[in-house]
């Protein structure tokens, strides 16, 4: 079993910037990938950010954060990050860590979700 804690949300100015954490209880080393997904008022989830495990650590992003958030990983500390600058409006959601392990079968985690808000 897999628990992971977010941190790092609140209330910041268009604008601005924010970095999350999301601390693991393994290591992190062992799971296949793992993402930041945010869920807005009134919309379906969505994959914000991904990070494959390995010496590629091969990142992808969802177009409308390309350029302004950056998902990263520290494996000695068993944590993931997504620093996001230039945050809008519409980056408001609750956000939430995904641990994906791929074996005989697939396993998801999830974190308990962090607020971000975006607003003047």
């Amino acid at each position: 079993q897999v628990q992971l804690m977010e941190s790092g949300g609140g209330l910041v100015q268009p604008g601005g910037s924010l970095r999350l954490s999301c601390a693991a209880s393994g290591s992190i080393s062992s799971f296949t990938a793992m993402a930041w997904h945010r869920r807005a008022p009134g919309k379906q989830l969505e994959l914000v950010a991904s990070v494959i495990s390995g010496t590629t650590g091969t990142t992808d992003y969802a177009d409308s954060v390309k350029g302004r958030f950056t998902i990263s990983r520290d494996d000695a500390k068993n944590t993931m990050y997504l620093q996001m600058t230039g945050l809008k409006p519409e980056d408001t959601a609750v956000y939430y860590c995904n641990v994906i392990i791929l074996g005989y079968t697939r396993r998801d985690y999830w974190g308990q979700g962090t607020q971000v808000t975006v607003s003047s």
